[in-house]
């Protein structure tokens, strides 16, 4: 037993290691918030395709020896622009802009890295995070950003969740969907960029979905999904950053593989969505007479997302059908 708490507090004798737990912690807990309205929109892809769309932002300060990060920024920023303007075009579905853009921009960085002759220390840690280099400057940069996403994101979550699930009914509620969906591309640029240093630009995408995707399997109510992801990604950045030091592992690497074992235990054994109690129910159908048709994934989250703390005198928050319901 000593020896066990002695290894959890050794890290913690480390300057680099109290740095990296706190940027981990802040990067887990944001990621977790923003990943919420990036799985309820089903926009995974997007995600990915901003990561990657930082790449020649990168290449480009590279080459240049500027500063990646603000690299990296810049084109994710102007790629999230485009497909939400893009994206306004009701003739294309919005994952088909995304991966126009996101196929664009990989291309583009991998034509401008091959114009040098050599990779460097800068490069590899953004492709792959480091994590354990912040120094303190960093730490405060992030607390900075991060306190600011997250106010951004609560402010707009009523408005963000109606666009998230229905953006044409959104449009025809006289919601202004167009500068939510910039708001919202704005964010998860400005979110995952945050997090390159934590995981890399190859992990980044599983840092912002697994603890929201997780949390959607344990609660049916938005704010108890938001407060859920927000733990469990700063919980699985920390125990990932402790597995990475305890076994000398690559950090970014154990983050991730620390989140994956967490959603698959929910997915396991979560009490209403988890493979066991869906066996539990599809036994009890077997012997119970069924009165009418199922109803669809978008009848279930109509009623999934009512939250309690934003009902007030009976108002509830627009449900995962889109149509707002009258008060």
């Amino acid at each position: 037993m000593n020896g066990f708490l002695a290894l959890l507090a050794e890290p913690w004798s480390l300057p680099f290691m109290r740095r990296a737990f706190g940027v981990a912690a802040i990067v887990g807990l944001v990621c977790g918030v923003v990943g919420v309205y990036v799985v309820l929109r089903g926009m995974a892809f997007i995600g990915d395709a901003v990561a990657h769309s930082a790449f020649p932002g990168v290449a480009l300060a590279y080459a240049f020896e500027g500063n990646l990060l603000l690299g990296g920024a810049a084109a994710g920023v102007t790629t999230a622009v485009l497909i939400a303007f893009v994206s306004q075009n009701r003739r294309l579905k919005e994952d088909t802009v995304i991966g126009v853009f996101f196929a664009f921009a990989f291309g583009l960085g991998i034509v401008l890295v091959s114009t040098r002759d050599s990779w460097t220390t800068d490069l590899s840690s953004f492709l792959f995070g480091q994590v354990l280099a912040v120094d303190t400057a960093d730490l405060w940069r992030v607390a900075a950003l991060g306190t600011v996403l997250v106010a951004v994101v609560l402010a707009l979550r009523k408005e963000l969740v109606a666009v998230s699930l229905d953006r044409e009914t959104a449009r025809a509620s006289g919601l202004p969907v167009l500068p939510l969906d910039l708001t919202l591309y704005v964010v998860v640029t400005a979110t995952i960029v945050m997090s390159l240093e934590a995981v890399g630009n190859i992990l980044v995408l599983a840092l912002l979905i697994t603890p929201a995707a997780t949390a959607r399997l344990l609660t049916e109510r938005l704010w108890a999904m938001t407060l859920l992801a927000s733990v469990l990604g700063c919980a699985g950045s920390l125990a990932g950053l402790y597995v990475s030091y305890a076994y000398d592992l690559a950090a970014g690497g154990s983050v991730v593989v620390v989140l994956t074992g967490f959603f698959a235990l929910v997915w396991l054994l979560a009490p209403r969505h988890g493979l066991a109690a869906r066996a539990r129910v599809r036994r009890g159908r077997k012997s119970v007479h069924m009165t009418g048709p199922r109803a669809s994934e978008r009848e279930k989250q109509a009623r999934m997302f009512t939250d309690s703390g934003d009902c007030g005198r009976g108002e509830t928050s627009l449900p995962s059908a889109g149509r707002p319901r009258s008060t």
